[in-house]
């Protein structure tokens, strides 16, 4: 009896998930700008508890929303399509910020008029919709804009304006999911950025370009102020002017660029090749080899202002101090300001400005009020270049991350996750060895002995060194998972020397059948395409789980990690079905020739191989969502009612069970 109450469970389940969702409704307007200027307005009205996700996705992420618009002699493009703030997360399972929208989202293209007639611009939208359940194959949209131009009309005011308005308000009134979270993961990130900010400005104070200030800082308020009072408050001032100093310039950043402009840079191929560059630059910088200075006419000028006293001459005085130092702490700046904008957060750089600013300005503050604790401080000496050296490393690490992105990028392959970590390795190791004193660049003192701090650190920097040699060999190094490429990026995934095969392979067989590999990380056989896939399970004669799913598909990672992984589900997977994992967002184009003639959309051609596949789920099962799994015996037919995603083991486990029962 339970058996059959649990049969009956599942096909209500199945129910509720095979169906054809279609979440976004999309609508075009035009607004007229100027005489030459429109805008094509592109607007999508998203169901309750869908997101649609932004036109700026990192590399790996999600499939992003994208447009693109027919050219015509009629007129010109300008720029890129903008988009709205729209609310960016940390994704747990994507290990990035990601940006995404919820009700309603509008998109506009501003254009360029040539022709003096009406003329229409044709154009599609390529998109990817989730929920907390489910995520949808990319779709193609047709987009149709009429330019009046004859008539001068300003069509921003759709006739249809009105009913998206109401269907906004009536979504909006219901929907909770999310957004209670979103406010929590925007602090974090912020957090973040501001404490990673202040140990950066701690990290600048003790270089030989700021740390030796301290004293004539000092020197130069004990003259100034006639009173204990006085001098308190000047060095108030004089914090709260360096304070004020790098926050505009986190200000101006933010200004000029906005989020989504820094969001997209933080992908961009061109810009993480520059700032690679800037970082070997900074980086070789630190390490001796020359310094960077602003003009010396700068400094004479902020120098004489500085000398007319008052809280005018105080800021200046802050200011001298920025500019003098900025040989050490320029690098840390840029690097911080677009590590802060990378993802997205307008605030993000004032806020790693307010944290870099306070770490600089409370110790000088401190020391300028209470110029008797000057005694406990440590006297100039080698130990500063070596604080410099240090940063000069880490700048060096760093920037093969930027090159990486961009090599991540173009899928070009050549800073794989061995070569990426081989460079870490080299530099860390280097480290150590310089901190151990074997190694001595320019501006080194000479070094009669290793203190205490130093030996410490040379040992923390050959333990971390240790520790990412195993990464050659496949381990996952989670305390650094945010900055080598991922597993699957690599010449081998399972590292250097790996011949692991899958353990439902006889071990008499030297090669894998046709069609099929091993999928990492659990090690599993699955076949990609349908055909051989379906001739080994004849073969074997073993049931077939088809594993609807997508490189960008969220809740198919989590079913992977968190499902598949499991000590009751993972054998299965290995040795009681064939799995043939089916990627509906697969972009390859289909072999010149097999173009396919799709069933859904008369008229047009199926190009890639993720439309065959997507167009295979929703004709054979009825459903267009992912993750989708159906078992099925070798004649092609249901052993049982397909699911969804499913974050239940036991769930999971005995739908497996009664389907493979059912195998005959």
């Amino acid at each position: 009896m339970k058996k059959i109450f649990l049969v009956i469970s599942l096909f209500i389940v199945s129910l509720s998930f095979s169906q054809i969702h279609d979440p976004v409704k999309w609508e075009t307007s035009v607004e007229k700008v100027s005489e030459t200027e429109y805008n094509l307005i592109t607007t999508a009205i998203i169901e309750k508890n869908w997101h649609l996700y932004s036109q700026n996705v990192p590399q790996d992420g999600p499939i992003p929303t994208s447009f693109s618009y027919e050219t015509s002699k009629d007129f010109e493009i300008t720029g890129k399509t903008s988009e709205e703030e729209g609310h960016t997360v940390n994704d747990p399972v994507f290990e990035m910020k990601i940006k995404y929208f919820e009700n309603k989202a509008t998109f506009k293209q501003r254009i360029k008029v040539i022709s003096k007639s009406t003329f229409d611009i044709k154009g599609s939208v390529t998109f990817m919709v989730c929920d907390d359940a489910n995520c949808l194959p990319p779709t193609d949209i047709d987009l149709n804009f009429t330019i009046p131009v004859s008539t001068g009309v300003n069509f921003s005011a759709n006739p249809v304006e009105d009913e998206i308005e109401a269907k906004v308000s009536e979504i909006t009134e219901n929907t909770t999911v999310i957004e209670t979270k979103l406010p929590k993961s925007k602090d974090k990130s912020l957090l973040t950025i501001f404490i990673i900010a202040f140990f950066s400005g701690f990290a600048a104070l003790l270089t030989p370009c700021v740390f030796p200030m301290i004293p004539m800082t000092v020197s130069f308020f004990t003259k100034q102020s006639k009173t204990r009072v006085a001098g308190i408050k000047n060095a108030i001032i004089y914090g709260a002017s360096i304070v004020i100093i790098y926050v505009v310039l986190g200000l101006l950043v933010s200004a000029i660029f906005g989020a989504d402009a820094l969001n997209a840079l933080s992908t961009n191929v061109w810009f993480n090749i520059i700032f690679f560059l800037l970082l070997i630059v900074f980086a070789i910088s630190f390490l001796g080899a020359f310094e960077i200075v602003l003009p010396s006419s700068w400094g004479t000028k902020v120098d004489a202002q500085a000398d007319r006293g008052g809280i005018i001459g105080i800021f200046f005085m802050a200011l001298a101090l920025a500019i003098v130092s900025f040989s050490c702490t320029g690098p840390i700046v840029g690097t911080l300001l677009v590590e802060a904008a990378a993802g997205g957060n307008q605030i993000g750089p004032i806020v790693g400005m307010l944290g870099f600013s306070l770490a600089l300005a409370i110790p000088f503050a401190l020391f300028a009020a209470f110029p008797g604790w000057l005694n406990s401080l440590p006297k100039s000496g080698g130990w500063l270049n070596t604080v410099k050296v240090v940063l000069g490393f880490l700048e060096l690490a760093l920037a093969f991350k930027f090159l990486s992105n961009a090599d991540l990028v173009l899928q070009l392959h050549w800073l794989e996750r061995e070569v990426f970590l081989a460079i870490w390795i080299a530099i860390f190791g280097t480290l150590a060895f310089y901190l151990f004193g074997k190694i001595q660049l320019p501006h080194d003192s000479p070094l009669t002995h290793i203190s205490v701090g130093r030996l410490s650190l040379g040992l923390l920097s050959l333990t971390f060194t240790i520790y990412m040699i195993p990464g050659l060999w496949g381990a996952p190094l989670n305390l650094i998972s945010a900055f080598p490429p991922a597993q699957h990026y690599s010449e081998s995934p399972y590292g250097v020397g790996s011949t692991k095969v899958g353990s439902s392979l006889n071990q008499n067989h030297s090669e894998l059948p046709d069609g099929a590999h091993i999928m990492p990380p659990h090690n599993i056989l699955a076949f990609n395409d349908y055909d051989k896939g379906l001739a080994y399970a004849k073969q074997v004669n073993k049931p077939i789980m088809l594993d609807f799913t997508g490189h960008a598909c969220v809740n198919c990672r989590k079913m992977e990690q968190n499902v598949w992984a499991k000590d009751e589900i993972l054998p299965i997977l290995k040795n009681d079905v064939v799995l043939i994992s089916l990627y509906v967002d697969d972009k390859r184009p289909l072999p010149e020739g097999d173009e396919i003639d799709s069933k859904l959309r008369p008229g047009k051609k199926l190009k890639y191989i993720g439309q065959k596949w997507s167009e295979f789920q929703t004709i054979k099962y009825g459903a267009n969502a992912q993750p989708f799994y159906v078992l099925i015996n070798t004649n092609e037919e249901k052993l049982n009612e397909p699911v969804a995603y499913t974050p239940d083991v036991e769930e999971y486990h005995n739908w497996l069970k009664t389907g493979i029962s059912n195998f005959k």
